[in-house]
């Protein structure tokens, strides 16, 4: 059963406290404005909304959140930013002292949460020093101390998807759309949020990441990602079953979309299409699910399996199977370096420099 919600270009509520804090930093910092220029005001605030992913704001807010609930048991202010303040709350975060009952943070929350507070400290009209040495230096320990090597998500070969796809039902919407969110999602080396930010056509929803065109020669995805716009081709299958446009098409026919969101809560039992852009969080949960039942990596448990897989698997395959120019795949992934597509490379581009034999050994 889809768990999708509603993708909100607003940040989220916090408490009645954060709040009346707000209103009031507002208030003492920002002069009243004519009329004539509240419109101006509403077109700044959504080019600030616009200056951030929907998913990084509720991070964000999240974030402050917890920060400020932190200042209030301690009998701190959260404003002004006091990097005093701040370093010992990264400090409660990383000795597992922030809450109760609650592991320490990792070292990838702690930085998310010191840009989160820089971020919100920024929107209130105030700068949070983060090189100040209060913060810096207790930031470096916890680093030298907590950091652990990286986590990448298995990448799934071509195999592993073609399994996968086994495991949905072609017969049904659910299935349908399932089939087609793998596919592109492969195809076109694409973030779970870019699967589930495309638009039928250019234009059409407030929220959109991008729009798809079919052609005769394949899917053309126009693309609002990380490093600015780009355009990913997506050419036709050698088999109808993997072909990732005749699953775009038989989706779009069967459910019968027009305009809007190309992927979409079914409803109904499964019978109905409804109109709310899924959530790109039900990318994710498709993948692990799909990889489980078709078996991907057996060898291992059930929980392991689970850890190993998500959205990011899906690019991941594509930057480790498509057998071509290394330009080619960067241009396709929207990377700014070769040094990031060689990260989504899993397997096929280690030792790919010996530096042993170049050495002459």
């Amino acid at each position: 059963m889809d768990t999708s919600s509603s993708t909100s270009g607003e940040l989220p509520v916090n408490s009645s406290a954060d709040d009346a804090e707000h209103k009031q930093i507002s208030e003492t910092h920002c002069l009243p404005l004519p009329a004539h220029l509240q419109d101006l005001t509403n077109r700044a605030r959504g080019y600030v909304e616009a200056a951030s992913s929907a998913n990084t704001r509720r991070a964000y807010a999240a974030d402050w959140k917890h920060f400020s609930s932190w200042c209030r048991r301690q009998n701190l202010s959260p404003l002004p930013p006091d990097p005093q303040v701040v370093g010992l709350y990264i400090t409660a975060c990383a000795s597992g002292a922030a809450e109760r009952g609650v592991k320490p943070n990792s070292v990838s929350t702690i930085e998310r949460r010191l840009a989160a507070i820089g971020w919100n400290c920024t929107q209130r009209g105030m700068t949070l020093d983060r090189k100040d040495r209060a913060i810096a230096t207790v930031m470096a320990g916890i680093r030298n101390t907590h950091a652990a090597p990286p986590r990448q998500k298995e990448a799934l070969l071509p195999e592993d998807l073609i399994a996968m796809l086994e495991t949905v039902d072609r017969g049904t919407l659910r299935g349908m759309r399932d089939r087609a969110m793998l596919l592109i999602g492969f195809a076109g080396g694409l973030r779970r949020s870019e699967i589930t930010g495309l638009d039928l056509a250019r234009e059409q929803t407030e929220d959109s990441r991008g729009w798809i065109e079919i052609l005769d020669k394949g899917l053309l995805i126009t693309l609002r990602g990380k490093t600015g716009w780009r355009e990913v081709e997506v050419g036709r299958g050698s088999s109808d079953t993997t072909c990732p446009v005749i699953a775009i098409e038989n989706w779009i026919k069967f459910a019968k979309l027009a305009k809007g969101p190309l992927f979409r809560r079914v409803t109904g039992k499964g019978k109905d299409v409804g109109p709310d852009r899924l959530h790109d969080q039900e990318v994710a949960r498709l993948v692990k699910r799909a990889a489980l039942q078709a078996g991907v990596r057996g060898g291992l448990s059930e929980r392991q399996r689970e850890q190993m897989f998500a959205g990011h698997s899906l690019r991941a395959g594509l930057a480790s199977s498509a057998e071509v120019d290394e330009r080619y795949v960067q241009k396709h992934l929207g990377h700014a370096s070769a040094e990031m597509t060689r990260k989504y490379q899993r397997r096929r581009d280690r030792f790919r420099v010996n530096l042993t034999k170049a050495a002459g050994l």
